[in-house]
């Protein structure tokens, strides 16, 4: 499903505020009614509120065609959600940086100093 919605994202939405988007996951719910659809948005917040608001628009035809290209009986709901995953991984090498982990020979001086 991943694969087909990269796809139609790149090649069938016709949206102009559809910037640089990348499908990155792709969660189906256990009672298989609903998708969680991951993106990574290149640009600015602008542009991530942009692109999420115009792929949330193109859902209905997203859902309508992913059913079409895999033969689904039933085209689950699709929840268009912004992946943080890069974002929260810079945060946490921002963190590493300012704050350099110390080494455990460092602690183990300290307590019998």
């Amino acid at each position: 499903m991943r694969a087909v919605l990269a796809e139609l994202v790149q090649r069938e939405v016709q949206d102009p505020g559809v910037g640089f988007v990348t499908v990155t996951e792709v969660r189906m719910s256990s009672d298989l009614q609903y998708a969680t659809v991951f993106v990574s948005v290149m640009g600015g917040d602008e542009a991530e509120t942009q692109s999420l608001a115009s792929l949330r628009r193109a859902a209905p035809f997203l859902r309508s065609e992913v059913g079409k290209k895999l033969r689904l009986r039933h085209n689950p709901e699709l929840r268009i959600q912004l992946d943080q995953t890069l974002a929260e991984s810079e945060r946490i090498e921002e963190l590493l940086r300012d704050n350099p982990p110390t080494s455990g020979d460092e602690e183990h001086d300290d307590e019998t100093a």
